[in-house]
């Protein structure tokens, strides 16, 4: 399992990565209105379903971790959740340059921009506030809370296209779109699939080796108190 972890996975990820950006680029038609400026479509929406995905499994983890106070779902939730902060970052910055030549301004607040940066603010206080709290079992309780919190602004990233007056485009589907532009598409979705599953694998095990030294630390004596 070690093997697949750590060579099939990232090496199908990167084959998966070129095959789709190189279709993407030079094999799918040109786009009618936005001309070639929309083939970054094949980094940005499969940054954004990743990143989503990835939220959706570290708030899964976190609720998993409160009701059976399991550290491993906690070590998950960490794990996917800083992986989901990368493709987060990428999201927005393919965003911004998408929208510069199709709206002329690299950022607007737009409902859908301004709550996905709230999203990846809300993680990386997240993250951050792990960082702060020592103890284990404090740590993953407080982080499980925080990590459901910030899960709350997942749905309206999702629905805000919907929901309000939008500069940002519908969700499209196979139906609204050349068949051509679907298969890279799908093939580089893939691709950062793979990604996000060893990225969050490595992570997954720094956690466990930091939690086990963690608990086979002593913790420091209370100032006064006698061994």
């Amino acid at each position: 399992m070690t093997f697949v972890f750590n060579k099939v996975i990232p090496f199908l990820a990167l084959g998966l990565l070129f095959v789709g950006h190189y279709m993407g680029l030079f094999v799918a038609p040109t786009e009618r209105m936005m001309g070639d400026v929309y083939r970054i479509i094949y980094t940005h929406v499969p940054a954004a379903w990743i990143c989503l995905i990835a939220y959706t499994l570290s708030f899964f983890a976190s609720v998993y971790y409160l009701i059976r106070n399991k550290m491993g779902a906690d070590t998950f939730a960490e794990a996917s959740a800083e992986v989901g902060v990368v493709f987060n970052a990428i999201l927005l910055i393919t965003g911004s340059i998408w929208g510069k030549p199709t709206w002329g301004v690299w950022w607007t607040w737009d409902p859908r921009l301004t709550t996905a940066a709230i999203m990846f603010f809300a993680f990386i206080g997240y993250l951050a506030l792990r960082r702060f709290i020592t103890e284990p079992e404090r740590r993953a309780t407080w982080g499980s809370v925080v990590a459901i919190l910030a899960f709350i602004d997942l749905p309206l990233v999702w629905y805000s296209v919907k929901w309000w007056n939008s500069l940002h485009q519908l969700q499209s589907s196979p139906q609204t779109v050349d068949a051509a532009m679907v298969t890279p598409l799908r093939i580089s979705a893939f691709a950062f699939l793979f990604l996000y599953i060893w990225m969050v694998h490595v992570r997954y095990k720094i956690g466990v080796k930091r939690l086990a030294l963690e608990q086979a630390t002593p913790a420091p004596l209370a100032q006064g108190a006698t061994p």
